[in-house]
């Protein structure tokens, strides 16, 4: 029995801005991943993009329709987002600061992956529908177990806004750990 390897696992564990993903990594880490272990512990952020629909030019043709342009700087086109007129400088530093929060919150989780010994860190930042960009990454990775936080958003709200955890549960090969962060009890008093 000794002489048995221990088998790689992939675990993908989904982060982003919020205390809950971290949460749910610091928990996977402490109950789930070995660190006797081969596994490998898989960080995936996905980067929202930017909804980007061009303006009308002289004409009345539209100019450009991208949600993902690759402009030169030196093009001055404006363009709408959500109603509103920005300029392709705008444009840039609006993806300039989305990597920013991307590469910040990569690298909060990896600190918090610091200590583990044995265990394979990766990070991956892919850009979509956070939906779509954990199913697919998910799928293409071959992970044995996706770990996400909850934001506890009650029936109405999930309505709403969807879930993303409801929508990968249902929609990955793999089991789903879903860890729901306690509630600090704020205001308690201690005895």
């Amino acid at each position: 029995m000794a002489d048995m390897e221990v088998q790689e696992r992939k675990i993908v564990v989904a982060i982003d801005e919020g205390d809950e993903s971290i949460y749910a990594l610091t928990w996977a880490i402490k109950n789930v991943v070995s660190q006797n272990s081969n596994d490998t512990v898989i960080l995936l952020y996905a980067k929202p993009p930017l909804k980007i629909y061009s303006t009308l030019d002289g004409s009345g043709n539209k100019r450009f329709f991208s949600s993902d342009p690759i402009l030169p700087v030196s093009m001055t086109v404006r363009f709408v987002i959500a109603g509103y007129l920005f300029s392709s400088d705008v444009i840039m530093s609006m993806e300039k600061y989305s990597k920013e929060v991307a590469d910040s919150v990569i690298e909060k989780a990896k600190r918090v992956c610091e200590d583990l010994q044995n265990v394979k860190v990766e990070a991956r930042i892919e850009k979509g529908d956070a939906r779509d960009v954990i199913c697919d990454a998910v799928e293409k990775i071959g992970a044995d177990m996706l770990v996400m936080g909850t934001h506890g958003y009650g029936m109405i709200k999930r309505a709403f806004l969807g879930s993303v955890n409801t929508h990968c549960a249902q929609n990955v090969k793999c089991p789903v750990l879903i860890v729901k962060k306690p509630k600090s009890e704020v205001g308690s008093k201690s005895s």
